[in-house]
């Protein structure tokens, strides 16, 4: 069996699952995932995978069974001070912590029934399981009226996305000691570059601070600002990412799967070269054929 801890946005829910999910397969075992630190969550949606996309099965652990694999590991404090890396020869042989940011070469390594507690956050994990995970990644239910006009529109003129995340960076002080926010040069960087490329391309923009967007990002491109998706809709923002021709992300999984989700082999993905406020290494989290700013 593996288990996955899972926890944060949708984004963060993804990898953690996408890693978990090709280990699984590799090994011939069972994936369940571990929700239970989304009681009493309070950031973004909670638990959102099984009502966004069609994952086939979601078989959710029990806390009899994580507590079978983990022994006095379980508990969640107990999780939280084991992910610590002077505590790491206590975690025994089941309880896996990503140790670094950058991809780990010895996850395939894992054969035994293990619980994995960390991000994931490299297209290596899953490169090799591709198909499967974008199948999983599927959205389960039809755009609306207004997103299907959206949808119609970027499929018939050169769409690219553009993503400016700030909401929770800018006002969360966790958050500001780790990521860093996009700037203003970073997106007219993105922005000139694809204008050197493509003729008459449209900008989607999407945001949590529009506001701010339509005040500080000037362009004399057209484009259409995204600010109606919103609480539990808000996942349909990657939707239609994923629709675009082309993207310019921020730092952000939400934006990195709207790209992500785009299948074609042609499309251009620009991505900020500072994603954190530390020395975290990005060059597994960047996939290598996305442009770097």
């Amino acid at each position: 069996m593996v288990i996955s801890h899972i926890l944060g946005g949708i984004g963060n829910q993804m990898f953690q699952y996408a890693a978990g999910r090709a280990l699984s397969l590799s090994t011939h075992q069972i994936q369940n995932l571990d929700l239970n630190d989304f009681t009493g969550y309070q950031l973004h949606n909670g638990f959102e995978l099984d009502h966004v996309f069609n994952i086939e099965e979601v078989v959710k652990s029990t806390s009899s069974n994580i507590q079978e694999l983990l022994g006095w590991r379980a508990n969640s404090f107990a999780k939280k001070i084991l992910r610590r890396s002077h505590f790491a020869k206590l975690r025994g042989q089941s309880f896996i912590v990503e140790p670094y940011f950058n991809y780990w070469p010895n996850f395939f390594e894992l054969k035994q029934d293990c619980y994995l507690y960390g991000y994931w956050q490299s297209e290596r994990y899953f490169k090799s399981i591709e198909t499967t995970i974008r199948q999983d990644f599927s959205f389960k239910t039809p755009l609306d009226k207004r997103n299907e006009q959206i949808a119609l529109e970027i499929a018939n003129n050169q769409s690219i996305s553009l993503h400016v995340r700030r909401g929770d960076y800018i006002n969360d002080t966790k958050n500001t000691s780790v990521m860093e926010v996009c700037s203003v040069n970073y997106y007219q960087d993105a922005i000139k570059y694809i204008k050197d490329r493509f003729e008459q391309p449209v900008l989607y923009i999407f945001s949590d601070d529009i506001t701010w967007v339509k005040e500080h990002l000037s362009t004399e491109l057209p484009c259409v600002y995204i600010d109606h998706n919103n609480g539990l809709e808000s996942y349909r923002d990657m939707q239609l990412m994923s629709l675009c021709k082309h993207h310019i992300i921020a730092n952000s999984s939400f934006s990195w799967w709207g790209a992500w989700l785009n299948p074609s082999a042609d499309k251009i993905v620009i991505a900020p070269k500072k994603w954190f406020v530390n020395k975290n290494n990005i060059d597994d989290l960047i996939p290598q054929d996305w442009i770097k700013l």
